[in-house]
């Protein structure tokens, strides 16, 4: 297609993730085990290869080598020879000697990117979050309207905005401020209900990109950040539009998840479940790209006692001789005689014993929880062992040393 010869697509995944820790204690955000066989960049990779971007940066920084692992495990898949890439891109220290500052300090330190290859558009993505789109719908809505440039945004209920970056638009869609987490946010023009909520999903035009980091890292005082720095910088002064990623059928959001924080992965996995999942990982039109598993196919084993398995997603590898609802096992987990598992997500590898007791719970890729041990049902016993998020999720790291 024309029009993607003139993009460029970067993805941010540098970020430490420091509120998903202890998830993040040695690998890099993108790259958290999601949906038992899935890594979190996973999702907007598949968004490219889905939209027909075959050219991609990745921008790291910490933990850069389990990302640049995984990059090179799951997505070895382009062909150099047509033009086609993805290139893991760390901090390369030539214009500047310094880490990456921000969002948009990242875009100014790669600028000999844009300047290569002279795009006329450039799509900057986050690497942490989940969710389906179509980028080609927004890049047309893009150059409909000749944006200096357009910011995806999907829509939250008002009540529950404050905790967003929030976009004040007009009724043509313009951006007239951008506000962080306001107390009182505004609503939509015709849709009073809503607001609409920034989604860290950006659609520059090029020539403008470059001009706005430029003009950012000479501020002192800047957080050199798209959302705190640059939007609002350009709000007024430039062409700049709110792309409202919602389904034209219904009116209705699409579904979108920043999973930066324990309980928000936790309810995202909530959300791959039941007869009618808000988000669908079975959709033939959209399919998902990730690692190629070599496990085995599961098992289920009956050893006197019985085995009950309602509502879970399972990968391959799996052996289960108990009872497991509403749970998201990854790759090579086993389930002892009499174990029960309740609302839990269990990275590659876990072992539950016999007669254990997992509920509410996110166990890290390797523990083996000792024969009738409980977790998630005290907790006393569980705040004075393992991280308990707020919402109440016990967190298990694999580092952990159980004591009985």
């Amino acid at each position: 297609m024309e029009r993607l010869k003139g993009l460029t697509t970067i993805i941010m995944a540098g970020g430490k993730g420091e509120r998903l820790y202890p998830l993040t204690r040695d690998k890099a955000k993108p790259v958290i085990t999601f949906g038992g066989i899935y890594r979190i960049v996973d999702f907007t990779l598949s968004n490219c290869l889905n939209s027909g971007i075959r050219r991609i940066y990745v921008l790291t920084q910490y933990g850069s080598f389990s990302l640049d692992q995984h990059l090179r495990l799951a997505w070895d898949i382009m062909r150099p020879d047509l033009g086609e890439y993805i290139y893991s891109m760390p901090p390369q220290q030539i214009m500047v000697n310094r880490w990456y500052r921000g969002t948009a300090d990242s875009i100014f330190q790669n600028l000999s990117l844009l300047q290569a290859e002279r795009p006329r558009q450039v799509l900057i993505l986050s690497g942490d979050h989940v969710y389906k789109m179509k980028y080609m719908e927004m890049l047309d809505f893009h150059l409909s309207r000749d944006a200096d440039l357009t910011v995806a945004a999907v829509m939250v209920p008002r009540k529950e905005a404050s905790s967003f970056g929030i976009l004040h638009v007009d009724g043509t869609s313009k951006i007239v401020n951008f506000l962080e987490k306001p107390a009182d946010p505004p609503g939509i023009p015709g849709n009073p209900d809503f607001s609409l909520a920034s989604m860290g999903v950006y659609l520059f035009k090029a020539e403008t990109l470059v001009e706005e980091v430029i003009r950012d890292a000479k501020k002192k005082e800047s957080k050199h950040d798209f959302g705190a720095n640059i939007i609002p910088q350009m709000v007024g002064k430039k062409k700049v539009y709110a792309y409202n990623f919602h389904n034209p059928a219904t009116g209705k959001p699409q579904y979108w998840r920043d999973i930066g924080l324990l309980d928000a992965y936790f309810q995202a996995h909530r959300d791959l479940l039941g007869p009618e999942p808000v988000f669908d990982l079975y959709d033939p039109d959209w399919p998902v790209r990730s690692r190629p598993s070599l496990y085995p196919p599961s098992k289920y084993l009956y050893s006197g006692k019985d085995i009950i398995v309602e509502d879970c997603l399972i990968a391959s590898g799996c052996s289960i001789e108990g009872t497991v609802r509403e749970s998201v096992l990854s790759p090579g987990v086993r389930i002892g005689p009499g174990a029960r598992v309740d609302a839990a997500v269990l990275w590659d590898g876990v072992e539950i014993g016999a007669g254990a007791q997992v509920q509410r719970a996110i166990i890290e890729d390797g523990v083996k929880v000792p024969p009738n041990y409980t977790i998630g049902l005290d907790p006393e016993a569980d705040a004075r062992r393992f991280p308990v998020t707020a919402g109440g999720v016990v967190v298990v790291p694999n580092n952990v040393i159980f004591e009985e």
